[in-house]
């Protein structure tokens, strides 16, 4: 990396400019109202090779884009803008380590809620290790959220929003003021949805188990990506809905997602996991080889950051 964090680079309105630089208006509709989309995005750094792998990243790029029909945006940028972008502020910070990118497409100027417009896009990475406290351990202690996950008939938790994450904020918050690391929201028929930012997965009897995408998920490329490489390694893998006693009596359990990989659950609601990590690790070892390029029969899903 050429800077130390607080001096990195950023992509802002077709510029790449130090994140000291780089400001929006304080009246623009996404400072007041939220009104963005985004993607995390994940490289990981290969030693031995010395190169540098996006995971996924034109996956990320058109569901960035589904969002942004979505919430009705009226915005400038293709699929080659938004790749171009991405990869040109990640080699203009040389990084060598694995790294979390966040790129948002939002609504700028001096419009309201209802603003279409102007639209504008910064892409911002930054090193995994100065990431979010709860995308940095290794296992979570979790509780079952008195607050009830965002529907498709309220505010679709399809659409990856800044506004979405006050429901996960809301969640998270009050896990962390109750002493756990994280939470589980059960969704409106009061069947279990996902994490705050990260989609989960049960093991039950050597089976994979997690919930629908009708359940109040996110459309999540992690949970996706688990899936098809778990149907792969041979493990009978189901969607379906779960119920809360079902997290009590799960022989694992892991939230995942682009931030936190693939964590393991070791508690709900104090009812210890105690079946042991032997699928979950299996897996996470697994998505481990294929982000970094050590596995050539995924080698489709990385994108090369070459200096």
């Amino acid at each position: 990396m050429k800077t130390d964090v607080e001096n990195r680079l950023i992509w802002l309105d077709g510029k790449i400019v130090n994140i000291k630089d780089a400001t929006v208006n304080v009246l623009a509709p996404t400072a007041q109202f939220g009104l963005n989309v985004f993607e995390g995005i994940r490289c990981y750094w290969n030693e031995e090779k010395e190169q540098l792998f996006a995971f996924r990243l034109d996956d990320h790029h058109k569901r960035l884009q589904r969002s942004i029909k979505l919430l009705q945006l009226d915005s400038p940028y293709s699929l080659s803008d938004l790749k171009n972008a991405f990869i040109d502020v990640v080699k203009a910070n040389d990084y060598r380590e694995d790294i979390a990118v966040r790129q948002t497409v939002f609504a700028d100027g001096f419009g309201s809620w209802g603003s279409e417009g102007p639209v504008n896009m910064f892409v911002s990475p930054i090193p995994k290790a100065k990431s979010s406290a709860e995308y940095n351990k290794k296992s979570l202690r979790c509780c079952i959220s008195s607050w009830r996950r965002i529907s498709d008939s309220v505010l679709s938790p399809r659409i990856k929003c800044g506004a979405n994450y006050i429901n996960s904020r809301m969640a998270q918050r009050e896990a962390l003021r109750n002493g756990y690391d994280t939470t589980i929201f059960l969704n409106d028929a009061g069947k279990v949805a996902e994490g705050p930012g990260s989609c989960l997965f049960i093991v039950k009897n050597g089976i994979l188990i997690t919930p629908l995408l009708t359940d109040s998920v996110l459309e999540s490329i992690t949970r996706d990506t688990i899936i098809r490489i778990a149907r792969d390694m041979g493990i009978e893998t189901l969607e379906r809905s779960i119920d809360r006693t079902e997290l009590y009596t799960a022989d694992e359990a892991f939230l995942c997602g682009s931030a936190m990989e693939i964590t393991p659950v070791c508690s709900v609601d104090k009812y210890e996991i105690t079946g042991g990590n032997r699928i979950t690790n299996w897996i996470h070892n697994k998505y481990l080889n294929i982000v970094t390029g050590n596995d050539r029969m995924y080698l489709e899903w990385l994108t090369m950051i070459s200096n």
